[in-house]
């Protein structure tokens, strides 16, 4: 007797069939086609407005460095000045509680002095690290 209502048990209880499960998977597959792009568009424009944030609170490091010692950083000196002395008398550093960030694509933000576009240019060239572009590979500057 007992191997019988086991049979029976068995046959009572129901799975998912194969039919359900692919609906499933293509739902999941619908919303994440329709879904995905947005969220990656708005990560791109996330790590756009983080660079211009950085170049902004590096801009604010730089000016305090001028305010110190009468002048910016060289290119030559370039932004590491900031957090060590390149040998300037009224030098009152660090101006960076860390070091210099790297831009949000993992690559050096640029530094010139004297720049093109005023007494320093700071820049990265976004997410394909070459000039001009647009969306997320659009340079990202201190002069705009």
């Amino acid at each position: 007797m007992p191997l019988h209502g086991m049979s029976e048990r068995k046959r009572g209880t129901r799975g998912f069939t194969l039919i359900e499960i692919l609906v499933v998977v293509v739902i999941i597959g619908l919303l994440a086609a329709l879904v995905g792009p947005r969220l990656f568009s708005k990560l791109g424009k996330s790590k756009q407005a983080a660079a211009k944030l950085q170049i902004e609170l590096l801009g604010q490091a730089l000016d305090q460095f001028r305010l110190d010692t009468g002048r910016y950083p060289t290119t030559q000196e370039g932004l590491e000045a900031l957090n060590t002395n390149p040998g300037i008398e009224k030098w009152d550093g660090p101006y960076l509680k860390k070091k210099v960030p790297l831009d949000p694509w993992g690559r050096p933000y640029i530094y010139r002095s004297p720049g093109e576009h005023g007494e320093y240019d700071l820049f990265s060239y976004g997410k394909d690290g070459a000039p001009g572009g647009s969306g997320e590979n659009e340079d990202v500057t201190s002069w705009e």
